[in-house]
């Protein structure tokens, strides 16, 4: 075995020996969770996830309910996602509330959840549909297809007001999970409606920052006459950004994307690449999340599996100011 690997297995072990006791002490009279236990999986460490905890904290403290939350920052490793999973429902929270690293890799788990009595709530992403209707009891979600529809209008309304009537554009995704799949085809269908000689020279993936940024210089290098990207999610605006300060294309490719942050939130203020931002709330699913979670506590499932979370369109320097001044924490 490997030094990384030992590593990782002294971590797992490690996190389940920690959550075995925290368990143990809260069955044994000293209940942490008065308001209920909660098992809460993050897909990875973008700012989303702090919102959607700060979210699940400030809905029940103004509920007046003291909740639990056992957690885990998955990091995109469905393994680890599977022994976090494992060991909260031995435990018998009250709920497990996560976005799944996968369509299918995360079913065996999710499953396990569901016969071990333990009810199941996805956000952000869940597993495949047939899987999802049989294990999960509400899937929290902001339309994807609205999502990628609003920011390919806007980008159409951008290009004609430039006189742009065929403009390039290079896609940075986050395809690896279904939702980002669907924001493409909305941007899609709301660009090619308007402006139906626009091309999409590129799309490649790139997730998190880093990559993103090394993607959206090599489309860039690929394509110098590009005039836009589409990001997909934050980890890929934020890099397509970057990117083209890097190689100084500001003034001639802008970037329209998804998920709002301090750091977005400040380049849509100054505009110049910026153009337009969708985002779905963390901390706004977060309070969903804690809310559906508490109703099924109750014993009272949602009748509708799919919850609608708020989705916001920001395309103007003051709009980016706004949620500076809404945002003072900077999660989103």
């Amino acid at each position: 075995m490997t030094t990384i690997a030992r590593g990782r297995r002294r971590t797992v072990s490690a996190l389940v020996a920690l959550l075995a006791a925290t368990l143990a002490l809260a069955g044994c009279g000293t209940r942490i969770g008065e308001g209920g236990r909660f098992g809460v999986v993050y897909m990875d460490a973008q700012g989303y996830y702090a919102g959607v905890r700060k979210g699940m904290q400030d809905e029940a403290a103004e509920a007046g309910r003291s909740i639990q939350l056992l957690e885990l920052n998955a990091q995109g490793d469905a393994s680890r996602e599977s022994t976090f999973v494992d060991t909260v429902s031995s435990a018998k929270v009250d709920a497990l509330v996560l976005s799944p690293v996968s369509e299918t890799a995360s079913i065996p788990a999710i499953r396990l959840a569901h016969r071990s009595g333990v009810p199941v709530i996805c956000y952000n992403t869940c597993i495949a549909e047939e899987a999802a209707q049989e294990y999960v009891t509400a899937f929290i979600l902001g339309d994807p297809v609205e999502f990628g529809r609003l920011l390919g209008d806007a980008a159409a309304d951008h290009f004609l007001a430039e006189g742009i009537t065929a403009p390039k554009i290079g896609v940075v995704n986050c395809e690896q999970v279904e939702v980002c799949v669907q924001r493409r085809l909305g941007f899609e269908e709301a660009l090619f409606a308007k402006v139906p000689d626009a091309e999409i020279v590129a799309n490649q993936q790139g997730s998190t920052i880093d990559e993103a940024v090394n993607v959206a210089e090599r489309i860039l290098t690929a394509h110098p006459d590009l005039d836009a990207f589409f990001g997909q999610a934050g980890g890929a605006t934020l890099g397509a950004i970057r990117a083209v300060q890097a190689r100084n294309k500001v003034g001639q490719t802008v970037v329209f994307g998804g998920d709002m942050s301090t750091e977005a939130a400040n380049a849509l203020v100054d505009h110049s690449i910026l153009k337009g931002n969708v985002d779905i709330s963390g901390i706004a699913v977060g309070r969903m999340a804690a809310e559906t979670a508490q109703r099924v506590l109750a014993g009272d499932e949602p009748e509708e599996f799919v919850l609608p979370a708020p989705i916001e369109l920001y395309t103007t320097p003051e709009d980016g100011q706004e949620w500076l001044e809404n945002h003072p924490d900077g999660l989103p």
